[in-house]
């Protein structure tokens, strides 16, 4: 083992060059592979394993205690396929008339449990104590972490009963209600209502777990069951921002992967091919066969390692700010977003495994030759297609050195085949890149207009604590009549409960000009009347809904039912739209929350937000700033990414090179000797991977196209227009086919101008 230990370090010392390329390869790779390993496990892992830990329900249902007894429904948790289950706990649905804590005005379910503990759904106390007594609530925290104790002991006050006090603040993964009281508290409430948590032996699926409940409810009356909340639905919301990321992450991933086997497997090869001469002196020597294809392996195995150590640290390093843009925004419940220390470990395993498995193929190839075969074999002067092609090739009207640089590609085929798919793979990402960023960017403009300023009002001072004076209607008016007031939005804000579930969602409601809002419609149309509503790509596919399905939505003791009628660009994945005449007939009462303010081309817009605060002191006026951190984020990883393999690409051209020149030092040195000068000798080492490069680029070019409008279609969180995917133009496609020359003549410049240098004594020195 030392011999073959020896023999591999004189081998890494004999190719530095290679050794490098084949460490920052494995180092480029490693990083974006475990960065996309840590997105995907991030998207589900600590969702799951915070669930598991409180025991989650994988359905919280309603059940209408006017059609069904509490003894019928406490049964249906014997019914077959229920694992376990919890209740019937009597539920009320609690109004809240303004903001309070950090919840918008509307709807809240409450529900009365002794105790957080249970056989499903253990929910975590997070600060505080549970509630015991009448009069008080423990309140659901959505979040990570902790509200600290700050809040505890304030007040709702309820509509037509006693106000509760906070005394505690609580976390549910299963989302089974947004606060909790003591039964004796809840019996004051005069539920109508009652929950039950099942958890079912199967609940793979969504349909599974509907024949489910069908199943545990068989026996009761028809229209028992108010509302079915599916644990599926929460999973799909926890990771539905890091799914956008996911594509991204993953196609970079397998491009890397992909580009590093190329290039060790074309190392490996060259360094078989160009050194066979050294193959047999080892076998001279005695070394077996086993032990020479180990010298390779080793040989490639030590950078590799190398390579994939730093590239994991750099992964680690920049994996928590990546996670906590992908995760910025929703609702955890106790999951705690964490990389996990694994996912490193898996890492640096698999890379050097994968690493030795590519470079396993070509070192076969030292396995099969004897110590003769092998020292006639480098000792050999090179014939077959390669002199033929160039002696056809030197009957044309091209300079000698471009016919010479041109012939040389069919001299090794299956190298030049792995070059040309590793400039493919980059002029790919290339393109992909272009095209993504070109989407980003549109995505990032709309809507704007160059020197058209926009104001945004809260209505309410930060915290809260000073109300408006005027009503919604007067504000909305004296906000048109201050001086560079152009077009004026007004937004309503209420928490709903969809079809009765107990996890509210955001209704915002908008009246005023709205017509930049119709331009983000991708599919359908505004709303136009009562009960029409659109949302984002997001919150339909969270939920299982689509343009024209129906939902029935509950607010201050009022439903109605609600047709979508559109789909927007982008929206909340807990929020619906709705025009004003929705708000009217759900709650009249409830005020406007944020006016959106466009002023006139060249206003000041500071002088306006300073009028607006004089207006009346409880509006809150800011200049509205552009937030682009997801575009920016897309669009940088993007390109980072597309560097990292670009320079990839072309240090797999400058190793192809480089062995290609190894190989033929005798015929340099002949072409020296007859007059060849050293620019010639440039132009033919160049010219032998620009034509490679130049078909790369034909075939990388529709693959990168490809790929962009895959992605672009498979981010979950936007419904990108088809005038943001049709980025392609001429110009741009013409200069997009010279990427892969440019790959190709940037990797082979350094040994070109290296082999240009040598003196004809140098290179004949060994013949």
């Amino acid at each position: 083992m030392s011999a073959v230990w020896k023999a591999s370090r004189a081998a890494v010392k004999r190719r530095r060059l290679q050794t490098v390329v084949i460490g920052l390869v494995v180092l480029f790779s490693s990083a974006t592979i475990l960065l996309g390993l840590g997105l995907l496990n991030a998207a589900s892992a600590p969702f799951d394993k915070a669930f598991s830990q409180q025991r989650g329900a994988h359905i919280v249902a309603s059940f209408d205690l006017g059609k069904a007894e509490e003894e019928d429904v406490a049964r249906t948790a014997k019914r077959p396929g229920v694992e376990a289950a919890a209740g019937p706990f009597q539920q009320a649905v609690v109004e809240l008339p303004q903001d309070w804590l950090w919840m918008s005005a509307g709807s809240m379910t409450v529900v009365g449990r002794a105790d957080p503990s249970g056989p499903v759904d253990h929910i975590r106390l997070l600060e505080g104590r549970w509630a015991t007594r009448p009069g008080e609530i423990v309140v659901n925290w959505p979040v990570d972490g902790s509200p600290g104790d700050g809040s505890l002991g304030q007040r709702l006050k309820v509509p037509g009963a006693p106000p509760l006090t906070v005394v505690g603040f609580a976390s549910s993964m299963s989302k089974s209600a947004g606060a909790w009281v003591s039964p004796k508290q809840m019996a004051a409430m005069q539920p109508t209502s009652a929950q039950m948590l099942y958890r079912f032996t199967e609940h793979s699926s969504d349909s599974r777990l509907r024949s489910d409940v069908t199943t545990a409810t068989a026996e009761l009356p028809d229209g028992s069951v108010t509302a079915v909340q599916s644990y599926l639905t929460l999973k799909r919301a926890f990771s539905s921002q890091a799914d956008a990321y996911l594509p991204f992450m993953a196609l970079f991933a397998v491009l890397g992967l992909l580009v590093s086997v190329l290039i060790v497997a074309n190392v490996v090869s060259g360094a078989v091919v160009s050194g066979y001469r050294h193959i047999g002196v080892l076998k001279s020597l005695g070394f077996t066969p086993n032990q020479v294809v180990a010298v390779y392996l080793v040989m490639v195995s030590f950078p590799a390692f190398i390579g994939c150590v730093i590239g994991t640290a750099i992964g680690n390093a920049v994996a928590a700010p990546i996670l906590r843009v992908a995760f910025t925004g929703i609702q955890t419940g106790s999951a705690t977003i964490e990389f996990s220390p694994w996912l490193s470990v898996v890492t640096l395993l698999g890379m050097p495994v994968l690493v030795a498995a590519a470079a396993l193929v070509p070192a076969l190839r030292a396995h099969r030759l004897s110590a003769a075969q092998a020292i006639m074999a480098g000792s050999a002067p090179r014939t077959g297609r390669g002199l033929r092609v160039q002696r056809w090739l030197s009957g044309t009207r091209l300079p000698r050195a471009m016919s010479l640089g041109l012939g040389q590609p069919f001299t090794r085929v299956s190298r030049t085949a792995l070059t040309m798919a590793a400039i493919v793979l980059g002029v790919t990402t290339v393109t992909l890149t272009t095209g993504l960023t070109s989407t980003m960017v549109a995505y990032a403009d709309r809507g704007k207009t160059e020197g058209v300023a926009q104001v945004d009002i809260e209505a309410g001072s930060p915290g809260g604590k000073k109300a408006p004076r005027l009503d919604d209607a007067e504000i909305e008016q004296k906000l048109r009549a201050l001086p560079g007031a152009d077009q004026v939005r007004v937004r309503a804000l209420a928490n709903v409960l969809v079809g009765g579930s107990t996890d509210p969602r955001y209704a915002n409601f908008y009246r005023g000009d709205t017509g930049d809002l119709a331009e983000e419609i991708v599919r359908g149309r505004m709303p136009e009347r009562a009960g029409e509503a659109v949302a984002g790509p997001a919150f339909l596919r969270q939920n299982g809904l689509d343009v024209g399905d129906r939902v029935t939505v509950h607010l201050n003791g009022r439903q109605m039912p609600v047709t979508f009628v559109g789909e927007v660009m982008e929206g909340n994945a807990r929020a619906m739209d709705f025009g004003w005449q929705t708000l009217e007939r759900l709650a009249p009462e409830l005020q406007a929350t944020e006016y959106s303010v466009r002023l006139e081309r060249g206003a000041d817009a500071q002088a306006y937000v300073d009028a607006v605060e004089k207006m009346d002191p409880g509006l809150h006026a800011s200049m509205k700033r552009p937030d682009n951190a997801a575009s920016t984020t897309v669009v940088g990883f993007a390109s980072l990414f597309t560097l990292l393999l670009a320079v990839v690409a072309a240090l797999g051209v400058f190793n192809t090179v480089l062995l290609n020149i190894r190989e033929r030092r005798r015929d340099l040195g002949m072409l020296k000797s007859i007059g060849m000068t050293p620019r010639q000798v440039i132009l033919m080492t160049v010219t032998s991977v620009a034509g490679v490069g130049a078909v790369a680029g034909v075939v990388g070019i529709p693959l990168g196209i490809v790929a962009h409008r895959v992605l672009v279609d498979q981010v979950a969180v936007i419904a990108f227009p088809e005038s943001m995917k049709d980025v392609w133009h001429v110009p741009q496609l013409a200069g997009l086919a010279l990427a892969g020359v440019v790959i190709a003549v940037l990797g082979a410049l350094i040994p070109a101008r290296s082999a240009a240098n040598l003196t004809i004594a140098k290179v004949l020195h060994n013949e």
